[in-house]
């Protein structure tokens, strides 16, 4: 018969795999993926060898599981509903989360890791992409869908406007990071920048300001 664990046993559980999920990011940046094992992680995470592979078998469970936990945002989990029948309102929750996201600590090291590994383990890159990037584009362009489906948008490629609109945004608030280690715009320019984001969007999209 087995049981439940208890909520202090859940408890501990959850921070000694959020310990294990930093010190990996760590470690692989520091040491890169080839030169990060398990036990190294284990170490570094002041956690016991079982408890590591009792939660990560492998190395690639371990990346995916950061790979997945980086595009999450904790406030929303997998619960985030932008609004729907307003293009502005809805676009405009959509990047304020897609900020909080490519914002948080750990989001620009994870793309350092995969980019810096990606000649010798390609397969980092189809995780990253798979597990994180791509659900969270499919997620922009089914809002845009419904959008178009209640008639306040006028899309004929709802693909190309989710790029259109996480590329403006990105452009500015993170992919600068990648080559400038100070890159770090304040709060009110990074606000101006999504909502200029949104207000090019209404302007090409939105039901009353397109033509037949």
């Amino acid at each position: 018969m087995t049981t439940e664990p208890s909520p202090y046993h859940r408890r501990v559980a959850e921070q000694k795999r959020a310990a294990i999920i930093e010190a990996a990011t760590r470690l692989f940046l520091d040491a890169g993926y080839a030169g990060t094992s398990l036990a190294k992680v284990a170490e570094a995470a002041g956690v016991s060898k079982a408890t590591l592979f009792k939660q990560f078998p492998t190395k690639a469970a371990l990346f995916d599981a950061i790979v997945t936990e980086s595009w999450t945002v904790e406030d929303d989990g997998d619960d985030f509903r932008p609004p729907t029948g307003d293009l502005r309102a809805g676009l405009t929750a959509i990047g304020r989360r897609y900020v909080t996201l490519l914002t948080r600590p750990g989001m620009a090291a994870l793309f350092r890791i995969v980019i810096a590994e990606l000649p010798r383990f390609p397969e980092l890159g189809k995780a990253h992409f798979e597990r994180g990037k791509m659900p969270y584009f499919d997620s922009v362009r089914r809002y845009l869908d419904t959008e178009n489906a209640l008639g306040t948008a006028k899309l004929d490629d709802t693909e190309l406007a989710a790029t259109q609109f996480l590329g403006m945004i990105s452009n500015y608030v993170f992919w600068p990071r990648m080559l400038l280690i100070d890159w770090s715009p304040d709060d009110a320019s990074i606000a101006h920048v999504v909502d200029e984001a949104v207000l090019m969007m209404g302007a090409r999209y939105g039901a009353a300001n397109t033509t037949n």
